[in-house]
């Protein structure tokens, strides 16, 4: 961490709750984004590419997880992703666990959270995705006449996962009303399965569950949006933990039903290899690790998917991604679209445009 930003969030920012500082942080941008808005072009300038029958307008996207509720899309993109996945959303609201329950490790340049799907549920957050939608049309069709609905300069990602109080057995039904709901305004849905803070919900990427979920999903993407003229891409995000075998059955199953990617990966319960001091972990508690330490495992796993699927996905590179030499391991194994979130925590609003800056220059190498 250099610059302003580092000395705020030395200074400042930790020692200030982490949950407070991201809600914080967060108002800030949004506040911000008008301004931003007027600079986005030049943040993602040269760096995107094309996917799942998308143009990202760059390759770097926000993973889930910053934006629960979909409230800052736009002035998330301005800083210069290319793509923003919003959520994790279930299908009902519900206030996540107890706090405290987000903590820093910066030895580790690491995140521990155990926030348990904290969102304001599928119905809230599909009616302020219909407002947005209304909102870019009208702006649109002011400034240059049209009626149709416009394509905005970033890719909307909608990551679904199931009710903590859904049973197993009801999970697909929860899954299938996030479906219906929000698939008219994604440009992609993701199916969370990897989470370790909804008990029992990575049990799901088991290959005989994950199958029907898959399948159950798909159709009820297609059924709510018929109407449009494509469609909607669908993708499983996986944990870090699972076997080698198990992420190649993941991959077989993947290939086998159509779908269109894998987000690998996310955050891992794993501790080891931290250079944190041991209280300092037990202190962070129990929850998903992200950020650095993960960067090795995340890695492995996109090597195996890529090897496994060859060219038929699409994969999504996430965890442990720092700086653009991370960035350009994870595209030369084989990933199509990056994505961040702990990095953006520790180097602050200009790291993403920092990063497209580098990745353009390589490319241009």
């Amino acid at each position: 961490m250099t610059g302003p930003y580092g000395v705020l969030f030395e200074k400042v920012l930790t020692r200030v709750d982490p949950e407070r500082a991201h809600h914080g942080a967060f108002r800030a941008i949004r506040a911000a984004g008008p301004v931003l808005r007027g600079v986005d072009r030049l943040a993602r300038h040269g760096t995107g590419v094309r996917a799942m029958g998308l143009e990202f307008p760059s390759v770097l996207g926000l993973a889930a997880g910053f934006d629960k509720n979909a409230v800052g899309i736009d002035a998330l993109a301005a800083l210069g992703f290319g793509f923003v996945e919003v959520g994790t959303v279930t299908g009902e609201p519900q206030g996540g666990n107890p706090r405290p329950r987000l903590a820093r490790l910066p030895l580790d340049r690491a995140v521990v959270n155990r926030m348990g799907f904290n969102n304001d549920g599928a119905e809230a957050v599909a009616r302020r995705l219909a407002a947005r939608a209304a909102r870019l049309a009208h702006g649109r069709g002011e400034r240059q006449g049209l009626s149709h609905r416009p394509r905005p300069s970033v890719v909307l990602g909608v990551n679904i996962g199931k009710t903590k109080v859904v049973p197993e057995d009801a999970a697909i039904g929860d899954y299938e009303k996030s479906t219906g709901l929000l698939a008219p305004y994604a440009d992609y849905l993701v199916v969370n399965v990897s989470s370790p803070n909804t008990p029992g919900l990575r049990d799901l990427q088991a290959v005989a569950k994950l199958e029907p979920l898959l399948r159950a999903v798909r159709r009820r993407a297609d059924e709510a949006t018929a109407d449009r003229d494509r469609r909607v891409p669908l993708l499983v995000k996986i944990a870090p933990d699972l076997s080698d075998d198990d992420v190649l059955a993941v991959a077989d199953l993947a290939v086998a039903i159509g779908l269109d990617g894998i987000v690998a990966t996310n955050t891992t319960t794993s501790r080891a290899g931290l250079l944190s001091p041991p209280e300092a972990v037990e202190r962070a508690g129990v929850g998903g690790l992200s950020g650095e330490p993960l960067r090795r495992r995340a890695l492995e796993v996109l090597r195996l998917l890529r090897g496994r699927v060859g060219d038929e996905l699409t994969l999504v590179g996430v965890g442990g991604i720092s700086g653009v030499e991370d960035a350009v391991e994870r595209l030369n194994a084989g990933a199509d679209l990056l994505q961040a979130y702990t990095a953006f925590v520790y180097e602050g609003p200009l790291w993403p445009r920092r990063i497209n800056a580098a990745l353009a220059k390589e490319a241009a190498r």
